[in-house]
This record gives C-alpha cells, sequence and structure tokens, in this order.
C-alpha cells in the first residue's frame, strides 16, 4: 500500500487514467467491428463514414499515446483496403 501523499495521488490517477483508456479503447474495438459488419454487408456509403470515423478516432487514440502509431497506421490501412477495390 502506498505510504506517502505522492504515492497516494499517483494511485488515484492511475485509477483514472485506467477507466478512461479502457472506454477509449473500447470505443476503437466498437467502431472497428462496425466497419467489419458493414464491409460485409456492402454498404457502401455507411462503410465509408464508420471508416472515416474509425481513422478519426484511431488518430486521436495515437495523439494520446493510447495506441502507437504502427498499430494505427496499420489500422488505418486495413480499413482503407475496402474503397481500392
Amino acid at each position: 500500500m502506498a505510504n506517502t501523499k505522492s504515492a497516494i495521488k499517483n494511485n488515484r490517477k492511475t485509477i483514472a487514467r485506467t477507466i478512461r483508456n479502457r472506454s477509449r479503447k473500447t470505443r476503437l474495438k466498437t467502431l472497428a467491428k462496425k466497419v467489419q459488419t458493414l464491409a460485409a454487408a456492402d454498404d457502401k456509403d455507411a462503410l465509408k463514414a464508420a471508416a472515416s470515423e474509425y481513422a478519426s478516432a484511431m488518430d486521436k487514440a495515437t495523439k494520446s499515446n493510447l495506441i502507437s502509431p504502427n498499430a494505427a497506421s496499420r489500422a488505418k490501412s486495413k480499413v482503407a483496403k475496402y474503397f481500392v477495390g
């Protein structure tokens, strides 16, 4: 258990950040599933909107160091392949 004031405060900050990051990661997973579902359904307009939203969310997650830049790039590349063919 934390003994000093600074350690106690760091514990509180860690818990708050964990909760915030968990919700953000869950949102990314939900958006990814939405893109996959729309890709299977062949709904081009909705797919384009969902893919754009997903790419934007990935960029924001990268900006806040939630996702590494390479991981975000790979994920956005996977989504972009739906518009090539």
